[in-house]
């Protein structure tokens, strides 16, 4: 009995208690180790942060901190920083639909105003010979401008 015993405490007990550090200390933490993300590695540091604020041992500047609480909140800092970025993104398609818009119909106006008559078109008969009826002076600038979007000088 005595024997047993001394066999069960010298022998299976400590390879037993060898056999189960195998486990948790290389099986497991191999297992964990193969399921571990970043977004997991990230979620922990401000773990890490309350800690060490915690300890006392080391101030901790509020810079580490809000870092901290950033990394704590990730997901939602994603989502504030994706649709910022999508609604810029949406004002600077607007602008440069509404200069597209703007550019179309000045080349267009141009078009129009500086196309020649064509040659099959008639003159309108007498024109030449029809008198004015004001005898004011012909000032051109006294017009509409003829083209849009262009400021003359």
């Amino acid at each position: 009995m005595w024997k047993q015993l001394w066999r069960e405490w010298t022998i299976d007990r400590p390879a037993a208690f060898g056999d189960w550090l195998w486990q948790v200390c290389v099986v497991e933490f191999a297992a964990f180790l193969s399921r571990l993300t970043l977004r997991q590695i990230i979620a922990f540091i401000p773990v890490v942060i309350l800690i060490v604020a915690y300890a006392h041992r080391i101030p901790i500047p509020p810079e580490l901190i809000l870092v901290g609480d950033v990394l704590a909140y990730i997901d939602i800092f994603s989502m504030i920083l994706l649709l910022s970025l999508v609604g810029r993104a949406s004002t600077i398609l607007y602008v440069v639909r509404q200069a597209t818009g703007h550019l179309l119909k000045l080349v267009n106006d141009a078009r129009v105003r500086f196309r020649r008559p064509h040659s099959r078109q008639p003159r309108a008969r007498g024109a030449s010979h029809r008198r004015r009826l004001t005898g004011r002076a012909s000032n051109e600038d006294d017009g509409p401008v003829p083209i849009y979007g262009i400021a003359w000088a």
